[in-house]
């Protein structure tokens, strides 16, 4: 059964935070604007869900943190959520002892002190100059990323210091954090945010892990990663608001099955197929997912890899460290490494190269709960209950298929807990709390399960490989599409995801670009 076909100026698929922001801007400005979304709501990852069933916690189920959603776009948008900040930036025990690096925002005495502790006192001041550059970089360049692109040249001459554009843009970012410290653990723990969502070497000749690292420290000028009020779905709600208040139609439930190069989008909602015929469509999807959906088959351009495993718990309270110096509470109120030193992450990228899962599993841990409990009802919050997110890196897609997926899960799931429990004095299964169906409070989603949930392209959390922030010197960038790093190969199709140039994490900014290109266009 078929509908007759519609006209809209813009038609928008997917409903995740980036198309919302796109459908503000645009309904804002008096386009027609339409946006389908396959899911029957809104927010793609940036959603939060009670995971476990009768019990009142309702986690950030797949994105969690939030540092690249450019305050010019809440302050456009008049989004009405709250971003606190945690106090400390990060714990790391160090492997086989009860001692660890607790690196607090809030005292630098402290911290320095936490340096001497486990050897490292010699790069205490390291760190501070490190992450000065990084600073210097973010408040150079993010500005610039709801603007129409720089070239390199330009980018270049705007950071104004080559030493440190050469360690962080043109030299593998190894080779900058080994030049930059000594300790084995305080180099794994620079070296993580090149690898979030990246499956890459530290020594990485094709600078992924630099892009990714440059993404990860840039954020609002400061590099700060911020907790969400409320979860995200709190940012995914406020999109939804402001996108229906500037009068945007929205429908969920509505797969697009075939979008054409002059812009007619098919769908499939209630039973029946519609198509919409628009001035302009905006792919808030994978771009491997647009060209399945222009071109009706995946040959092109290349599946996407991600290179993690999720696991959520919910917990009866925080667990007790091996280092009983560290207030559960100040070693879990920021991001919480394991197993990540420098040559660990070295070891777990060659065994997952060669096809195993990296035993020990490095992984990143983070409470959402202890910096906003307003996640957890009254009762799960007096009680002391906690909610986890690990998140396991060095676990590439291609070590799992549609027939091992689910035992793969188990291996993950298992892997990222015996990882955990090496820097516990108690096992994390044991403070696991119940279900109402009796089940332990733990979920874990792999690559597979996020591209069968979110359609993202191998489980790639950033829809693709990311890029520059930047357009090369001999790039074209004549027409709108190009200048904002939102075109396509067809004229009436844009990116607006995170596929989009600047995209990749709960930022926007792909929505934003690709609204502005419209806009410019007329």
């Amino acid at each position: 059964m078929s509908r007759a076909t519609s006209a809209q100026d813009i038609v928008i698929v997917g409903g995740g935070h980036n198309g919302l922001v796109a459908a503000t801007y645009l309904a804002q400005a008096g386009k027609s604007v339409t946006v389908l979304e396959r899911l029957d709501h809104l927010g793609g990852a940036a959603v939060s869900a009670q995971v476990f069933e009768g019990v009142d916690a309702r986690l950030s189920r797949y994105s969690y943190l939030v540092s690249l959603l450019p305050a010019r776009i809440i302050r456009d948008l008049g989004l009405g959520f709250d971003l606190t900040q945690r106090r400390y930036s990060s714990y790391t025990p160090l492997p086989g002892t009860d001692r660890g690096l607790l690196v607090d925002n809030g005292d630098a005495s402290s911290t320095a002190k936490s340096f001497e502790s486990i050897g490292a006192g010699a790069d205490a001041a390291a760190w501070g100059e490190f992450y000065g550059g990084t600073a210097r970089l973010a408040r150079s360049l993010f500005p610039t990323v709801c603007d129409p692109l720089l070239t390199r040249g330009e980018a270049r001459r705007l950071v104004g210091d080559d030493r440190l554009w050469s360690a962080i843009v043109e030299e593998p970012i190894g080779r900058h954090i080994e030049s930059s410290f000594g300790n084995d653990l305080v180099r794994g723990v620079a070296l993580t945010d090149a690898l979030i969502g990246t499956f890459a070497p530290a020594e990485d000749e094709t600078l992924s892990a630099n892009r990714c690292f440059l993404y990860h420290v840039i954020g609002n000028g400061t590099g700060d990663w911020d907790v969400p009020v409320g979860g995200m779905g709190a940012v995914s709600g406020a999109l939804e608001r402001a996108a229906r208040k500037a009068g945007a139609t929205i429908v969920t439930s509505a797969e697009v099955t075939a979008v054409t190069a002059d812009g007619e989008v098919t769908y499939r909602f209630g039973g029946a197929e519609a198509t919409i015929a628009a001035g302009t469509v905006l792919a808030g999807v994978a771009p491997h997912v647009l060209e399945r959906l222009l071109n009706g088959s995946s040959d092109s351009p290349a599946r996407p890899e991600g290179a993690q495993v999720k696991v959520n718990l919910l917990l009866k309270r925080l667990p007790r460290l091996r280092d009983d110096a560290i207030d559960p509470a100040a070693a879990f109120g920021g991001t919480f490494h394991i197993n990540e030193t420098y040559s660990q992450l070295d070891r777990a990228y060659g065994a997952a190269f060669s096809g195993v899962i990296p035993d020990p599993l490095p992984a990143e841990v983070y409470c959402h709960s202890l910096t906003d409990p307003s996640i957890l009802s009254p009762e799960l919050a007096e009680s002391g209950a906690h909610t986890l997110t690990v998140f396991g890196l060095h676990v590439p897609d291609r070590l799992l298929t549609a027939t091992n997926n689910d035992q793969m899960r188990d291996r993950l799931q298992q892997a990222a807990l015996d990882s955990l429990n090496s820097v516990l004095a108690e096992p994390v299964e044991s403070l696991l709390m119940t279900d109402a169906a009796g089940f332990p409070t733990i979920e874990t989603k792999t690559t597979l399960d996020l591209e069968h949930a979110l359609h993202m392209p191998g489980g790639n959390i950033f829809h693709g490989p990311l890029a520059w922030p930047f357009a090369e010197d001999d790039v074209a960038l004549a027409t709108p599409a190009e200048r904002w790093g939102v075109a396509t190969a067809h004229k009436r199709i844009l990116l607006c995801g995170a596929g989009a140039q600047r995209g990749g994490g709960v930022s926007g900014i792909g929505g934003h670009n690709a609204a502005m290109a419209v806009l410019e266009r007329g």
